[in-house]
């Protein structure tokens, strides 16, 4: 039996550890050519590094898979085109690109500097964009269509104690992929985006996954969605959130409550008004 991603070609940024490491494992047991991208650096975004790529990709050769590793930064044009280029040169094109790589720089709002909310949206937020841009690009001349993964987080899409940064960034991934489902629907490119919360590197020491262990928590039960939405399995699916936390798995959505409509004859609302319809306009 063929297995669901044989012949494609996936790209995986931050792919060295963690999440992005269960990604690109199970992209290519799944039958996917993998770009694994790492820079190497440490979860604050210090250091660099082709240890981590690497032993991926090794990972990846031994169980039987074909892999290539990139080092490349997500935060620059020419770092983003050099991971496609990986991807053109190695394996002919690219059909699955999963924007994954992010740093955390943890600060309370009243503490937070311009160069930890810059460095935390330039990695997450641009790279993003630049990830989504250079792959629909490439996907759109290819012209047989593609699947562009994104992470967002329930810090963007719920808000979370210390992460302004962290949390604005993921808020504006979900915003990026709503529209870029809408503009690429029509070139049967795919954008949809996974929520996760699993217990890495990058997480451990946070509040909300004290106590839980990696069985109960790990990025290994994040790894299957990505597959699923890389795969003919959510054909149809785009703009869409995946929440996955452990073995429960959701759909995040923007509301609207039914709201209060004013006869536009009687002029604007008055701040009064609104304070008076205020049970009615959150119900």
């Amino acid at each position: 039996m063929a297995k669901l991603l044989e012949g494609k070609v996936a790209v995986v940024t931050g792919a060295g550890a963690g999440i992005g490491r269960a990604h690109a494992l199970a992209l290519a047991a799944a039958g996917a050519k993998v770009v694994v991208n790492d820079l190497g650096s440490d979860r604050h975004g210090a250091g660099r590094g082709s240890q981590a790529a690497d032993e991926v990709v090794r990972e990846i050769q031994a169980a039987g898979g074909e892999a290539a590793a990139s080092h490349e930064t997500v935060v620059t044009r020419e770092g983003v085109d050099g991971i496609l280029w990986v991807a053109q040169s190695r394996f002919g094109g690219v059909d699955v690109w999963v924007n994954n790589a992010g740093i955390l720089r943890d600060r309370t709002l009243l503490n937070l500097t311009d160069e930890d909310f810059d460095r935390v949206l330039e990695v997450h937020l641009r790279g993003t964009f630049l990830g989504t841009q250079v792959a629909a690009r490439a996907m759109r001349v290819q012209g047989r269509g593609g699947r562009i993964v994104n992470t967002s987080s329930l810090s963007g899409l719920l808000g979370n104690f210390g992460q302004a940064n962290y949390g604005a960034a993921k808020a504006g991934i979900y915003g990026l992929t709503r529209v870029a489902a809408l503009e690429l629907e029509r070139f049967g490119i795919a954008v949809n985006a996974i929520a996760p919360l699993a217990l890495t590197r990058m997480t451990s020491d946070l509040e909300m996954v004290a106590g839980a262990s990696v069985d109960e928590l790990g990025p290994q039960f994040i790894a299957p969605a990505a597959v699923f939405l890389a795969s003919p399995l959510s054909d149809g699916i785009t703009g869409q959130v995946l929440g996955v936390q452990g073995g429960k798995i959701f759909l995040y959505r923007m509301e609207m409550t039914a709201g209060v409509e004013k006869d536009a004859a009687s002029g604007p609302w008055t701040a009064e008004e609104i304070q008076a319809a205020w049970e009615r306009i959150s119900a």
